[in-house]
């Protein structure tokens, strides 16, 4: 949790602000903010530098059957050696660099598994220390098993057809839409306490047009880009993510104050908050009551943009304690709820 506050802190407006859309002559436009969530796993203290290692192979004694199961399964024998690599490569653009975090791939980056989907037992505590001291490691992430496949989601043929003046006329064939899936087992083992920081097995699938005669293979780089993506899609489970929410503000204000609120608006729209506030702020000296409710309900959304939480909420409830905005009022239980997840 503590890190979760840390990070709302941190985040930049670019993040939080995704546009403002208004609709025709309503008396209302709306923001949407991007608000953070927590990542799924939580990394211990201490834990800046991972180790990258590929367990998914086979050992060549074992080659003849892995054969097999690829003519069975439809996979080019020795294609899930190749991709499994895409997959930790996929972990290593997606979060080095990212904070202070950065991955690192070891001398001994390739160990073997079992080279199916059967889990392998842990790997030994020892070789764990061994190979994240030869890389300044402090946590040893491991591809433990990889396994691929695809198939045809919508299969066509070419017809033939009488045309106006009798002859056969081929109609074009429709791409057949092939899925290409990956199965992928992670382990984060973690040298010092030596348990498992996470352990994940996760599906991940893309879909490409199919190539070839009968267009029933996958384009040659579909398996690795699946696999690619299998690595990301994993690594994003330490990462924080976001939800959108939707944020009401008045763009129209009644009688002396109707100019000076679609000025104030049109700030808003190109991201002026600040601009948009001294314009608010401006109103309420010579605003009516209604109005000032008003300018003070967009004056909390504008802080909520911005990042100030707190400054919101104080807002917010000025605009319904002391002007009666029922907005105000809805608002307030919003930034409330928000403020007991912080």
């Amino acid at each position: 949790m503590l890190y979760f506050c840390r990070f709302l802190k941190r985040l930049p407006v670019c993040l939080l602000l995704l546009g403002l859309i208004f609709s025709g002559c309503s008396k209302h436009g709306y923001v949407n903010l991007d608000y953070p969530l927590p990542p799924q796993v939580y990394l211990p203290e201490g834990v800046k530098t991972i180790a990258l290692v590929n367990r998914s192979l086979t050992r060549p004694e074992d080659k003849q059957g892995q054969v097999l199961e690829s003519i069975v399964t439809g996979e080019i024998s020795g294609s899930d050696r190749l991709a499994s690599d895409e997959s930790l490569k996929g972990v290593f653009d997606r979060i080095n660099g990212y904070r202070d975090m950065q991955t690192v791939i070891p001398p001994q980056t390739r160990l073997y598994g079992t080279g199916t989907r059967e889990t392998p037992e842990l790997l030994d505590w020892e070789l764990v220390r061994s190979i994240c001291d030869a890389s300044n490691a402090d946590a040893l992430l491991v591809l433990e098993t990889f396994d691929s496949n695809s198939d045809v989601l919508l299969s066509t043929v070419t017809n033939r057809v009488t045309a106006a003046l009798g002859n056969n006329v081929p109609i074009p064939a429709v791409p057949n839409q092939i899925r290409v899936n990956v199965l992928a087992f992670w382990r984060l083992y973690d040298p010092v306490s030596k348990t498992i920081i996470d352990q994940h097995q996760a599906k991940s699938f893309l879909t490409f047009n199919g190539v070839g005669s009968n267009l029933t293979l996958p384009p040659p780089e579909a398996l690795h880009n699946t696999a690619y993506e299998a690595g990301r899609n994993y690594i994003e489970r330490f990462l924080p993510g976001h939800y959108t929410v939707k944020r009401d503000l008045y763009k129209k204000g009644k009688g002396a104050s109707k100019q000076a609120f679609k000025a104030a608006f049109r700030s808003s729209e190109v991201a002026n908050w600040r601009g948009a506030m001294d314009s608010w702020s401006a109103i309420l000296a010579r605003a009516s009551r209604k109005n000032a409710g008003k300018a003070c309900l967009n004056i909390a959304v504008a802080h909520e943009v911005l990042g100030n939480t707190d400054q919101a909420l104080e807002w917010a409830k000025k605009s319904y304690e002391v002007y009666g905005n029922k907005l105000g009022r809805d608002y307030t239980k919003v930034l409330l709820n928000r403020k007991s997840l912080e």
